[in-house]
């Protein structure tokens, strides 16, 4: 039997339960999208996989609600480390400290994977009972004009359900892009990588004070060191038709990098192949690939899970947008045009360079220069600008010494302004609307548009207090020492309209006396004129 719902109370079905499924379903969740998620197996995986998490993931989950408890159960790391595996000497640091004028969590965290789909699991029950259904196997989908009709074996027999549309974050093996018929491009690799933990006392007994997150490069053999919040985590490829390596074979294996310890027990281990792969197109109607399901990146640099998230990001908003009203379906064409170029061209191919790097092959790599700040935006906030435009105007990453002015299609930096109730965070300002931020002088009572939406809301931004009689304390925010101005590297009478997901959309000059900027440029963005209270 069909569940019958109308069109506009239907759910979004998220199909896959892993990292990326989890973290879009919550962002649905915030922004009052009714959803639903399906799990084929019915208990989330053990298997040892990913590990860190990038601080740009950290901003996503503090937008959805979920940070707390993921920085409960990790470990937080300010330095990445390069070393040379043959002198076990550093080389180089990347110090994410430098990033305090861009983000409030200039760090990343090392959390296991298999640790972190439980935390995310109990945030998602606990905002939203009932919406994850475990042991619930897609077994095909129909689409229709105003919504998709999904069938799924369950443990109490087959089920349809109504979606008002499907996204995929089924893994590399999707079914659903397969029942697509969409083709995947690329490649896999002969070599793959062995993963394995270990418990081993690096820290009191035997100290080796390496970074948290270390990369050992080297010719012939390289490795990464991951401290996880209760283990040691080590990673290496595996040359093609090697067979799998058996306990002392890793032990081994760890002593020649970290050196001989008295005590090394291996606790887990996992082999798994290595793709650089990406499907050739994103959307199908009201079908969406997401994470793995859209692109297979080579796992450096932990690129592979957070530049999923960078999907989960981009996506939710647009959804909640178009469920709203608030925006035509045009909308969500954005989502495949902004993202491919970042995990084809960007991620993908940092990867590949960063492998390259480990194996000191072909020389320097240029997401890597002598500018820290460049480093750890690129590495721990990952550089991305988007082509917001459709100019071709994008980027991974980010150089020099300090902080460059935002472009448009960038990342907003996170910074505190002070409005009538205190002090506030751009990020908390766009968690559920677009932003125009007037960069102005309010001594001169410039035309602010009144806050009479909830889809764009308006805030002059001043060195200068807004006067109690101005008429603007409900929408002006105080900027002392011009910090944010100064940030975004703009000038007086600037408006910077921000996204909800915290991206620029536009960087323009505007006339203090007219009111009309914003709403022209949200309405030539989402399709439709700006939503009033």
């Amino acid at each position: 039997m069909t569940e019958q719902l109308t069109s506009e109370q239907l759910p979004v079905a998220v199909v896959g339960a892993g990292p990326i499924g989890l973290i879009t379903a919550l962002g649905l969740v915030q922004y009052g999208v009714p959803v639903v998620v399906f799990e084929e197996d019915d208990r989330l995986s053990l298997d040892t996989k990913a590990g860190t998490v990038l601080t740009r993931t950290l901003e996503v989950l503090h937008r959805y609600g979920a940070l707390s408890e993921v920085l409960g159960a990790s470990l937080r790391v300010d330095e990445i480390g390069e070393l040379d595996r043959a002198t076990n000497t550093p080389t180089l640091s990347v110090r994410t400290g430098d990033l305090t004028e861009d983000t409030r969590f200039p760090f990343v965290v090392n959390i296991p994977q298999h640790h972190l789909e439980p935390v995310l699991r109990t945030a998602l029950e606990k905002k939203a009972p009932g919406v994850l259904h475990m042991g619930h196997r897609l077994t095909g989908f129909t689409q229709h004009e105003d919504h998709v009709e999904l069938h799924l074996a369950t443990p109490g027999g087959e089920r349809a359900v109504r979606a008002r549309h499907l996204l995929a974050c089924d893994g590399g093996r999707s079914q659903v892009r397969e029942d697509l018929g969409i083709t995947v491009e690329g490649r896999t690799l002969e070599e793959r990588y062995m993963l394995v933990d270990l418990k081993v006392d690096l820290d009191v007994d035997e100290p080796r004070d390496y970074p948290y997150l270390a990369y050992f490069g080297d010719p012939e053999e390289w490795m990464i060191l991951v401290r996880q919040p209760h283990c040691w985590r080590f990673l290496y490829p595996l040359a093609a038709g090697l067979p799998e390596p058996d306990r002392d074979e890793l032990a081994a294996k760890a002593r020649r990098f970290i050196g001989d310890v008295s005590n090394l027990e291996i606790l887990g281990t996992n082999i798994y192949t290595v793709h650089h792969r990406v499907a050739d197109r994103w959307r199908d109607g009201r079908v969406f690939l997401m994470g793995d399901a859209a692109h297979l990146i080579t796992p450096m640099w932990a690129l592979g899970l957070n530049t999923g998230v960078l999907d989960a990001s981009n996506l939710p908003w647009r959804l909640a947008w178009v469920h709203r009203g608030w925006a035509d379906e045009s909308l969500l064409d954005a989502y495949e045009k902004e993202q491919a170029p970042v995990a084809v061209q960007g991620s993908g191919e940092m990867a590949e360079a960063a492998r390259a790097y480990m194996d000191r092959r072909g020389g320097a790599l240029e997401a890597m220069t002598d500018g820290n700040w460049g480093n750890a935006f690129t590495r721990a906030l990952l550089g991305v600008r988007l082509d917001v435009d459709g100019s071709g105007d994008w980027s991974m990453v980010k150089t020099g010494d300090r902080p460059a002015a935002v472009a448009a299609g960038d990342r907003a930096p996170d910074l505190p302004l002070f409005g009538p109730d205190g002090q506030v965070y751009l990020h908390d300002l766009t968690a559920d609307s677009f932003v125009a931020l007037y960069f102005t002088d309010t001594r001169r009572r410039p035309a602010i548009p009144a806050q009479n939406s909830p889809a764009l809301r308006h805030y002059a931004v001043s060195r200068w207090d807004a006067p109690q009689d101005s008429g603007l304390r409900d929408r002006a925010l105080f900027d002392p020492g011009e910090r944010v101005r100064q940030r975004f590297g703009v000038g007086d009478d600037t408006l910077v309209l921000l996204r909800p997901d915290g991206h620029a959309a536009a960087i323009v000059p505007y006339d203090p006396a007219c009111e009309g900027r914003a709403a022209e440029l949200y309405e030539r963005i989402t399709g439709r004129p700006v939503p009033r209270t």
